[in-house]
């Protein structure tokens, strides 16, 4: 336990002077994910799971998490755009502090030598690729604090093709709802713009300062949640959870079983073939053989991939 606190405290450390974990920090954060990465060591959920975890539930994610042992993936109490959307994609987290001139000015003057562009605020949005959600610890601010307004918007989903989740306030709400697919969640709205600019040369830092930027692709914590790079993100009906990648496709699958099985009951129950006592308790094995035939015999109609109700029935004993 102490070795990974001193590597943990270490990897966090980096994180402040260079903004950005090192693959094999992100690799060490992350050891349940066997899967693909990307190039900078974040894990990367494949886009099938992606594409299925659109019909999941919050609460069949939440419950899949929290017996997995994961009890702080979620958190509520939202604004939303385009609320009609369902936000799924995989995290690039980024953290701000309230401003500090001393080590703003360290971090942009060696992002900079880096190759990074202008204001740090853009950074971590041109790192993002497609099926990225933007995620975002804000710290709270908010006169002056937005760093996100219509155009970072547009930027963000040029480069995703999905929304965000921002732990703060955002500006151009109007703009941003202009742009269709931007699915997104925020904590609060404020017409003014954050100060985050530098320049070198200058003693006595910028002026107004309201944000520094002290890490991308790092841990980062979101109201009660725990939030690691490449966590999918799922976000709909006013909350989010951000499930770890290597629970994702258990994720999937337990909310594709209940799912079948609600279509089922409810068809049943319409029928009057069983009481709602049988459906809403554990059922017999009459009712399991009823349920294996029936999806056998609807199997190209049902809204889960043919290939993965094939993998159901063949470990199915009813």
């Amino acid at each position: 336990m102490k070795y990974f606190l001193i590597i943990l405290l270490a990897a966090i450390s980096s994180a402040i002077s260079a903004q950005q974990l090192s693959k094999e920090e992100l690799i060490f954060l992350t050891p349940e994910w066997k899967g693909d990465r990307f190039d900078d060591g974040r894990p990367k959920v494949p886009d099938a799971i992606l594409d299925r975890m659109k019909l999941v539930t919050l609460e069949e994610a939440w419950a899949t998490c929290r017996g997995e042992g994961y009890n702080y993936q979620y958190e509520g109490d939202w604004m939303q755009i385009h609320p009609e959307g369902v936000l799924v994609g995989r995290a690039l987290t980024a953290t701000f502090f309230p401003g500090r001139p001393d080590i703003h000015g360290a971090i942009q003057d060696k992002g900079n030598a880096d190759g990074r562009i202008l204001s740090p605020n853009s950074w971590a949005i041109d790192m993002l690729q497609p099926g990225d959600v933007y995620v975002v610890d804000q710290h709270g601010a908010n006169i002056d604090g937005p760093t996100i307004g219509d155009n970072l918007g547009n930027s963000i989903f040029a480069r995703s093709g999905n929304g965000i989740v921002y732990d703060g306030p955002i500006r151009d709400v109007n703009g941003l709802k202009e742009i269709e697919g931007f699915t997104s969640y925020f904590k609060t709205y404020h017409p003014s713009h954050h100060f985050g600019s530098y320049s070198p040369g200058n003693n006595k830092g910028p002026i107004r300062l309201n944000t520094t930027l002290v890490g991308i692709n790092t841990p980062t914590r979101i109201g009660d949640a725990t939030v690691m790079p490449g966590d999918v993100v799922l976000a709909r009906d006013g909350g989010v959870m951000f499930i770890p990648p290597h629970l994702a496709e258990l994720v999937v699958k337990t909310s594709e079983i209940v799912r079948l099985r609600d279509m089922f009951g409810h068809q049943r129950l319409r029928e009057k073939k069983y009481t709602a006592g049988q459906i809403d308790s554990r059922w017999t094995d009459d009712i399991e053989k009823d349920f294996s035939q029936w999806l056998n015999d609807h199997m190209d109609e049902l809204p889960v991939p043919k290939e993965q109700i094939q993998e159901l029935l063949k470990n199915r004993t009813w």
